[in-house]
């Protein structure tokens, strides 16, 4: 088992290795590798080599048996060899890019070729090809290039999910509103996202406020959307939900050998934005000691990953988000002054739902609408009295908030949405008084939390409900994933997030 793959003799001993670093993965559902090879004796060797570090592989020896096994097998990365009975290693990287399944399209595919030739390479990588191995290669090579391509792979996936779920939630939803204070911010963003037009270099940084809930994160993603990064990356980074001992490497990312679970090298959120725009939510929430680090990678545009001695040039649009008072953060000493200034060059207050009059019930219709839309309800209909009841309610939620409760409401509600299924408080008026600028969370009247009574039950609640949509639909696909995506509507790797989310593996 320790030779060298691939011809030649020598011998090299390459320990097991788990699947690859990011992917996310659950550690029950291992990577699956398709091997495209017509030399037995060496797929035979790549089948057991793939077993030892904790793959599930399946063999091809023709381009026939490699698209049956696309469509039976489902692998995550394909082997390729160059040279096949049936034709050649390009034609299957050219159908299959070619195929309408998007999952199938994105496959990334590891080619060998034997042959070494230049050309071949070329074609390959204009194809698609993710990376190219030259036979003979030894065992680590091969696991070390797998490792790459499955973690590269698991970046974009995960990018492209960001920006497909942060542009269907910009789709006009927490920015409708006709109230002047929402028109207001609106066009404060299509004028910043016209400087990014013809603009040299990266453009200014952006520091968006408001209280939580009021849309700070779709205003970012809509920003994106206006501005001339539209089609390149959108990071989207909560750095209140990131570990504290994580978030370095997360944001930087990190060398192999970096620390001790560093197994191999990692990009960083910052790199992975590219030439798109990163949008750091809750700025406010990055620890004191990473803030300069922050600071010079806005000042010089590098970034130098963990255990790394080399700084890698940065080209995207910094977009930060707080609903906290970085001024006076700053001034007590537990916000950098500096990095303050450096992130406040243009600044949009988002307005609180308290303040936008009427688009409490643009915005409640909406919501009502699109939930029955998205579990295939009959429309709900607002009880008399509802109305009146949602405008003179405080929100100190906000936009957040409002969803979260008219969903409830229209999933428990059979078709009427009243007082009852909203769960409003009594005490709540049109006369409340706006919390004021940093007050302690206290000061926010006891009145606003819905009494116990009207909770919903355990099990009502929407993350139960949806982790029940899907677990039906499994059942009923008889653990078909790509049958029960289907039948929800969704894609196939948009299920496989959810499942994984609601632990449905």
């Amino acid at each position: 088992a320790d030779r060298r793959l691939g011809g030649g003799s020598g011998g090299v001993t390459a320990k097991a290795a788990a699947p690859a670093a990011g992917s996310g993965r659950p550690a029950d559902q291992p990577r699956r590798v398709l091997i495209v090879e017509d030399e037995k004796v060496f797929a035979k060797g790549l089948h057991k080599r793939m077993a030892r570090n904790g793959f599930v592989s399946k063999c091809a020896g023709t381009l026939r048996e490699a698209g049956e096994g696309l469509r039976a097998f489902a692998p995550d990365l394909v082997l390729l060899d160059m040279r096949l009975p049936d034709g050649s290693g390009l034609e299957f990287l050219q159908q299959l890019r070619e195929r309408q399944e998007e999952d199938a399209a994105g496959i990334p595919v590891l080619v060998m070729s034997a042959y070494g030739e230049v050309e071949d390479a070329v074609e390959a990588m204009k194809l698609g090809a993710a990376d190219y191995l030259k036979k003979p290669f030894d065992l680590n090579e091969l696991q070390i290039h797998i490792e790459r391509v499955l973690s590269r792979d698991e970046m974009r996936r995960r990018l492209d999910y960001s920006s497909a779920r942060e542009r269907r939630g910009a789709e006009r939803e927490g920015l409708l509103g006709e109230s002047p204070a929402m028109a207001a911010a609106r066009e404060q963003l299509r004028n910043i996202a016209r400087l990014t037009r013809g603009a040299e270099g990266p453009p200014p940084t952006v520091l968006l406020t408001g209280e939580t809930g009021a849309g700070k994160d779709l205003a970012a993603c809509l920003l994106h959307s206006l501005s001339a990064r539209r089609e390149s990356p959108f990071v989207h980074v909560d750095c209140a939900a990131l570990p504290k001992d994580l978030i370095e490497a997360e944001l930087f990312g990190h060398e192999k050998g970096a620390f001790t679970s560093a197994h191999v090298s990692r990009t960083g959120l910052i790199e992975a934005s590219e030439d798109g725009a990163l949008f750091l939510d809750e700025i406010g929430e990055v620890p004191l000691e990473l803030q300069a680090k922050l600071l010079a990678v806005l000042e010089r545009r590098a970034v130098r990953r963990m255990g790394s001695t080399r700084e890698r040039p940065v080209a995207s649009w910094f977009i930060a988000a707080s609903n906290r008072d970085l001024m006076t953060m700053a001034g007590e000493g537990s916000f950098r002054s500096d990095l303050y200034y450096r992130l406040n060059v243009l600044n949009v207050r988002l307005p609180p739902l308290r303040e936008r009059g009427d688009d409490i019930l643009l915005l409640a219709d909406h919501f009502a609408g699109r939930t029955a839309r998205r579990y295939n309800l009959s429309s709900a209909r607002f009880e008399p009295g509802t109305r009146e009841r949602l405008k003179d309610y405080h929100w100190p939620g906000n936009v957040r908030e409002l969803r979260h409760m008219i969903e409830r409401a229209v999933l428990l509600g059979n078709g009427v949405i009243d007082a009852a299924g909203l769960a409003l408080p009594a005490a709540a008026g049109a006369g409340a008084a706006p919390p004021a600028a940093g007050a302690a969370p206290e000061a926010v009247p006891e009145a606003a939390a819905p009494p116990p009574s009207d909770a919903p039950a355990a099990g009502n609640t929407l993350d139960a409900m949806e982790r029940k949509l899907i677990a039906d639909a499994l059942e009923r696909s008889e653990g078909n994933v790509s049958r029960a995506a289907r039948e929800l509507g969704v894609t196939r790797m948009t299920l496989r997030y959810r499942m994984q989310k609601h632990g449905l593996n």
